[in-house]
């Protein structure tokens, strides 16, 4: 296992890895009280039936990765390579006027999980943040996407937010329900 930049050359085969999510569980979230006294809490609870979501990678998210990749952006992309393809990616852009590094993707091949790679590419890209002298590094997962959650937990990050409406009016409805996580480094 090599953990590398993606090139340019790579663009052809990150398509390639199966990024399904696979959940029983969910993240709850309850919303309490009206306008400035509103308050939230979150809990995992068992799933209505199991989430199987191919997940695949946006052609938004494809387009941030190649400027990245291709030096265009300011930013990082990592690889992790197993026998010459590879087989879990990280990208994330800076952004200089907050200071922060803001993970767009991070896939593990469905057949690779579970063996550290999305954790490495996690400390790798906060490493990479405090080298920079930034701030913060965030991300952004759905309450549906417990595994998701569970990783950035677990490497230190902090839920620090929730939009109840960013990809519909309907979200806390759907149990999707955005999460903001942020690792501070000052």
């Amino acid at each position: 296992m090599q953990i590398r930049p993606v090139t340019a050359e790579d663009l052809a085969s990150v398509r390639d890895i199966d990024g399904t999510v696979e959940s029983s569980r969910y993240l709850h979230l309850e919303i309490t009280g009206q306008g400035m006294t509103s308050g939230w809490r979150i809990e995992e609870r068992p799933a209505r039936q199991k989430l199987i979501d191919p997940n695949r990678l946006s052609d938004d998210a494809f387009f941030t990765l190649k400027q990245i990749a291709t030096g265009a952006d300011e930013g990082l992309a990592l690889a992790v390579e197993l026998e010459t393809a590879p087989v879990a990616i990280l990208f994330a852009n800076v952004d200089p006027a907050d200071r922060t590094l803001h993970i767009v993707d991070l896939r593990v091949d469905y057949d690779y999980r579970r063996q550290g790679m999305g954790t490495a590419l996690l400390y790798q890209a906060i490493a990479v943040a405090r080298d920079r002298e930034l701030r913060a590094v965030s991300a952004q997962t759905l309450t549906n996407n417990s595994p998701a959650a569970a990783l950035l937990s677990r490497c230190g990050f902090e839920l620090s937010g929730i939009d109840t409406r960013r990809r519909s009016n309907h979200d806390l409805v759907k149990e999707a329900v955005t999460l903001f996580w942020y690792v501070p480094l000052d």
